[in-house]
């Protein structure tokens, strides 16, 4: 089930291109529409949290749920934004998805998961894949020092969102955890943005929208994948979020990826299921 929770994650997280695109086109900033998605999915928590009587978090891991705040949400949204500005959306994109390779070095010189032949070959072909996606869904691309530095630092503050997830997930319910993150990275937004004035009721749909399903109903999907599975199979499979963007993007935008995109759609999936396979009793047993 925990392979079934992280790709539904990604199939919600999948939508919040698609979707933010109609805020975008009121002329709602892109930070600003993560300040918003942080903050009303903050809202959803504390009410979550609240219900289910679980809003204290002990002393010792305050500092690491905040820090988490800083850099997993406020750190990811700016730097991601830089990336785009400096380099390009396909250039920001590819350095998005070596979230998975952090996350495989990191826990490894952690200590927490051991790096097998067979994961390495399924972080290789993902990685592969989402490179090639990003490319042929165009976009100009313009590789410099800071467009990689902003693009690096997007993927690795991404990848805390595995590493921070399964340490304290299995301590603390969902709600209780983002009720102090969250707020703390629209805070770290906030600097950054100017506030885009007279928003249509449409627009406050899209913002609300992109809270409840992208935010609040993804994240309560991936910690209950990552009370299931190793950190690195969570944050491989999940990168199957652009080919649900490609799709989405279609069916509301009628973009099209070419022969070439989908080819390397295909390439992703078969990272995907190498990584499933990587988990089952006789792979392991190999």
């Amino acid at each position: 089930m925990g392979y079934v929770y992280i790709v539904l994650a990604a199939t919600l997280w999948g939508l919040l291109g698609p979707a933010s695109r109609f805020a975008l086109a009121e002329g709602v900033q892109p930070l600003e529409l993560a300040f918003w998605r942080a903050a009303v999915a903050a809202l959803l928590y504390g009410v979550h949290a609240a219900a289910l009587r679980r809003v204290r978090v002990e002393p010792r891991d305050l500092p690491a749920v905040l820090a988490f705040g800083l850099v997993g949400i406020a750190l990811f949204f700016a730097s991601y934004m830089q990336a785009v500005r400096l380099g390009g959306a396909s250039l920001a994109a590819v350095l998005l998805y070596t979230a998975p390779v952090w996350v495989a070095l990191l826990a490894w010189l952690a200590g927490w998961e051991t790096l097998s032949a067979r994961k390495g070959l399924a972080l290789a072909l993902t990685l592969i894949g989402v490179a090639g996606l990003a490319r042929a869904a165009g976009g100009e691309v313009r590789v410099g020092a800071g467009a990689v530095l902003w693009g690096l630092t997007s993927g690795m503050a991404y990848a805390t969102h595995y590493i921070f997830g399964k340490r304290y997930f299995p301590r603390y319910p969902t709600p209780t955890l983002f009720l102090y993150a969250l707020p703390i990275g629209a805070l770290g937004l906030l600097p950054f943005f100017r506030f885009h004035p007279d928003k249509s009721a449409a627009t406050w749909g899209v913002l609300v929208f992109l809270a409840v399903v992208p935010t609040y109903g993804a994240y309560l999907l991936y910690s209950a994948a990552l009370r299931r599975i190793e950190a690195t199979r969570a944050a491989t499979v999940a990168t199957v979020e652009p080919v649900v963007a490609a799709i989405a993007a279609y069916l509301f935008w009628g973009e099209r990826l070419s022969i070439t995109g989908y080819l390397f759609a295909a390439v992703v999936l078969a990272g995907v299921l190498l990584t499933v396979a990587a988990g089952s009793p006789a792979a392991e047993a190999d």
